[in-house]
Order: C-alpha cells, then structure tokens, then sequence
C-alpha cells in the first residue's frame, strides 16, 4: 500500500535501506532536487537562496555509532523509547527522509536488523541544531546514546505496529 506524501523505501541486499544514508554523516546528495541532478543558479527547491553546509559541520564522535531508518519507523521507534524513558539522542537527516539513534561504539559489528543501517562514528552537530529530534542534554550537553538492544527491540516493536496499521512492511 502506498501512503501519499510519505518517502517510499524499499529493502535492498543485506537488509540496508535504498537510499538510508547516515543522518549524522555529511550527506552529499543534500543539494540535489531527487531524479534532477543538482540545484540550479545557487537556488533551493523551495524558491529561497540555498544554504551551504561546510564539509564538516560539527565534531566527529568515534565513541558513538548511529543505527539509521526511514523517517516514519524511526519516530515510532522513539515514541516507544521515550515511553520507556531509554531514547538517547537522535537526529533527523537534512532532507527529512530518515533518522539517526546514537548507539554505543562496536554496535555496527553486530547489526543485523533489516530495514536499517548501521555505521561506525558520527558527526555529531552543536545541541541547537534545528534537526535534533530529542537532542542532547545536561549540563555539558551531550549526546547519550540509546543501548543499541533496547533500540532493536523498539524498531521491531515500531515495525509491527506499522505493519498492523497499513503502513507497513518494513
């Protein structure tokens, strides 16, 4: 079934998502309209002037590795882990097609789960970046992760869910 106005993913070999990219990476594709090629005379799509992203805007966290979804799995995902008060930082990509949990380190050796990709460090912006879905917090303003079992058990719980309410599978 088809949902208007929702990024339509389909599962690729190995259970990667076609098109997931890292939403805690640089994303090279940021200013390409989709099935157009870049932005043309320096404008973006919405009409306005485009904003440049420098190559590495934020700090690169080895300590940290990001389990990326598609948009709407994910937010089900942190629904369920805010429920039980075990959602660590996640950010949502630049062009709003997938979110990224913080894991601990190691966690991309071991990911199995399709439907979601899993990559090694991330490239963690400032606490005020507009994108943060739950951003990072205390005093220091760091970016916990979310315990990279819990947030299995979640994307599977998110992914039974959808699939019962049409939106699915996964």
């Amino acid at each position: 079934m088809m949902v208007t106005g929702l990024p339509q993913h389909r599962p690729v070999a190995g259970g990667v998502l076609a098109r997931a990219v890292p939403a805690l990476l640089p994303e090279p594709a940021d200013d390409r309209i989709p099935g157009r090629g870049p932005v043309e005379g320096g404008r973006a799509p919405c009409g306005g002037p485009r904003r440049e992203h420098p190559a590495h805007e934020g700090t690169l966290v080895t300590t940290r590795d990001t389990v990326t979804v598609a948009l709407r799995h994910g937010l089900e995902a942190v629904d369920i882990l805010r429920l039980r008060r075990a959602c660590g930082a996640v950010l949502q990509s630049r062009n709003g097609s997938t979110v990224s949990f913080l894991v601990p380190a190691g966690t991309w050796e071991t990911w199995h789960l399709p439907g979601s990709s899993c990559t090694a460090g991330a490239l963690v912006p400032a606490a005020t970046d507009p994108r943060w879905v739950i951003p990072p917090t205390g005093a220091d303003r760091t970016a916990r992760p979310t315990d990279a079992w819990v947030l299995r058990s979640a994307l599977c719980e998110a992914a039974c869910t959808l699939t019962a309410g049409g939106l699915g599978p996964f």
